[in-house]
């Protein structure tokens, strides 16, 4: 039975084009959603607009909002995820409603005290727009934002708008299916850890698998990318949050996001977060580094001030997900009785599971933990299909 699932799996991952394989493709040539106005302008006019947006949010060298309102077009309010609006907030960082002093339009943050708008607000708008640049990635929280702004424009009865932009990651889809049990704001469907979609496509997934209250009654639209296919190399334009920076940095994401729940740093406070690991009380690797407090990106990190010995990852060509690492460590950890996951709970949380932690615990090798969620992918990815959009 092993060897059957190993074989459909193997071959629907050729099929949906997720093998690690890279297609060498002009970048130039991809066209995000928001550079396809003939799409959508003639949908917005004389509506009152809501955006979902940061500073991802481009139209060539443009924001999306100063773009549109020199289009004519209403922009009535901003909301503000994770890392604001003009993506300079930490990491887990308060967002507060305030003015966009560009523009004068009111920002409404949904990453604060409130994660959903009320109805009343959004019955204030006609449509609401959806434009963030996305990695791949299920405890990446734009999508948890996204998830409620569906929801919330369901019970609005308004309708809900996605622009549509390629993920880096989206040649990959591996890591354990999220278990309902543990379900939060860095883990909302029942998913991979690495899906393999863009927002649209699981925007469409959310809305047809009935994730989201009133999913059926959403009236919504989702704005293709041109010219694309989910195994082209695409390079983000703009860094889609601080502790982002560089293409290096999404594609060890994945992977190096997991040790958030232990006390080994990834280079937050450091020129290079998410291309590092290092600690003190147990030496990693040769490379040495020492983190320090950066306002927007690293206040007060992991380790602040201390001399760190470990991992240069900066020119790694590993993509996707890699439990190497984590194995490794767990072993240098329990050879000196420590424990690596001091943060057990985010650690689930994370992964959607408890079982993965357990496994890395007991000392399985990742191999056997990868081939433990095999199953699971296969039926994702046939689920998946209906809601693809792309090759």
């Amino acid at each position: 039975m092993k060897l059957i699932y190993l074989a459909l799996f193997t071959l629907l991952l050729s099929a949906c084009g997720t093998f690690s394989q890279v297609e060498k493709s002009n970048t130039q040539a991809i066209k995000v959603a928001a550079q396809r106005s003939e799409a959508y302008l003639p949908q917005l006019k004389g509506k009152r607009v809501g955006l979902v947006v940061n500073q991802t949010s481009m139209v060539g060298n443009r924001h999306l909002a100063d773009y549109l309102l020199d289009k004519s077009v209403n922009v009535a309010r901003i909301f503000a995820p994770e890392h604001g609006f003009r993506g300079d907030h930490d990491a887990g960082a308060h967002v507060n409603s305030e003015i966009d002093a560009k523009t004068g339009i009111p920002i409404t943050s949904i990453y604060g005290k409130f994660k959903k708008p009320p109805v009343e607000m959004l019955q204030q708008l006609d449509v609401v727009i959806f434009d963030i640049q996305d990695v791949g990635v299920r405890f990446y929280t734009y999508i948890s934002s996204m998830h409620y702004m569906m929801e919330a424009a369901a019970e609005a009865g308004i309708q809900f708008m996605v622009l549509d932009r390629p993920n880096p990651n989206g040649r990959f889809v591996d890591g354990p299916i999220l278990e309902p049990a543990y379900r939060s704001f860095v883990g909302m469907h029942p998913i991979p850890v690495l899906h393999g979609m863009t927002v649209a496509e699981l925007a469409r997934m959310i809305k047809g698998e009935g994730w989201i209250n009133q999913a059926q009654s959403l009236d919504m639209v989702t704005i293709p990318v041109a010219n694309y296919s989910r195994t082209m190399h695409y390079s983000l334009p703009v860094a889609p949050s601080p502790n982002l920076p560089n293409d290096q940095a999404i594609g060890l994401y994945p992977s190096l996001c997991f040790f958030e729940a232990t006390p080994i740093s990834v280079g937050r406070g450091t020129d290079f977060p998410f291309q590092v690991l290092g600690f003190d009380d147990i030496a990693l690797g040769e490379f040495a580094f020492s983190p320090e407090s950066r306002p927007g990106s690293a206040l007060h990190p992991k380790l602040e001030g201390k001399a760190l010995q470990g991992t240069d990852l900066r020119e790694s060509p590993e993509r996707g997900l890699n439990l190497d690492w984590l194995v490794e460590a767990q072993q240098q950890f329990s050879n000196r009785d420590m424990r690596l996951f001091d943060r057990a709970d985010f650690m689930d949380k994370l992964a959607g599971t408890d079982s993965l932690r357990n496994a890395i615990e007991a000392g399985q090798s990742s191999a056997e933990i990868k081939q433990s969620w095999q199953a699971g992918l296969v039926k994702f990815i046939a689920q998946r299909q209906p809601y693809l959009l792309y090759p």
